[in-house]
């Protein structure tokens, strides 16, 4: 069945080879505006990359939703389950990403989320958001 289909739509096609495609009826121009040069979808990609992990999800549900805002890494071991080198390599790659702030208080860090960065993300997937978004720099 599967190849009567693709003959039959080969010869529709085929038929109509002759017929001008118009770029603007098909793609708008508006879309074109609205989509991701390559630069910015490698940096869109490095940053979902960086928030494609388990542990890290956890990690910002948890700061998202610690009553001052913040949490500090001294409790992050003992809620995660996760020995403590562990849970610096993951708070690491989101500071390198500029997903959240570490401030360093006396023995322990404290890390908080950096909305901006997110919400720049949510713009990019939905540009229908109001946030003007220039780049994903972490800068």
């Amino acid at each position: 069945m599967a190849n009567r289909f693709d003959r039959c739509q080969y010869v529709g096609v085929e038929e109509h080879a002759d017929i001008a495609v118009d770029a603007e009826a098909c793609c708008p121009p508006a879309l074109l505006d609205t989509t991701l040069g390559d630069a910015e979808a490698r940096e869109l990609a490095a940053l979902l990359k960086a928030l494609a992990d388990p542990v890290r999800l956890r990690l910002l549900s948890m700061i998202a939703n610690a009553p001052a805002g913040e949490i500090c890494a001294c409790d992050l071991p003992a809620l995660l389950d996760r020995t403590q080198p562990t849970i610096s390599h993951h708070l690491s790659i989101l500071v390198r990403h500029g997903i959240i702030d570490r401030e360093q208080r006396g023995k322990w860090a404290w890390f908080r989320l950096r909305p901006e960065r997110l919400a720049a993300l949510g713009a990019t997937l939905d540009p229908r958001q109001s946030v003007i978004v220039d780049s994903f720099s972490t800068e």
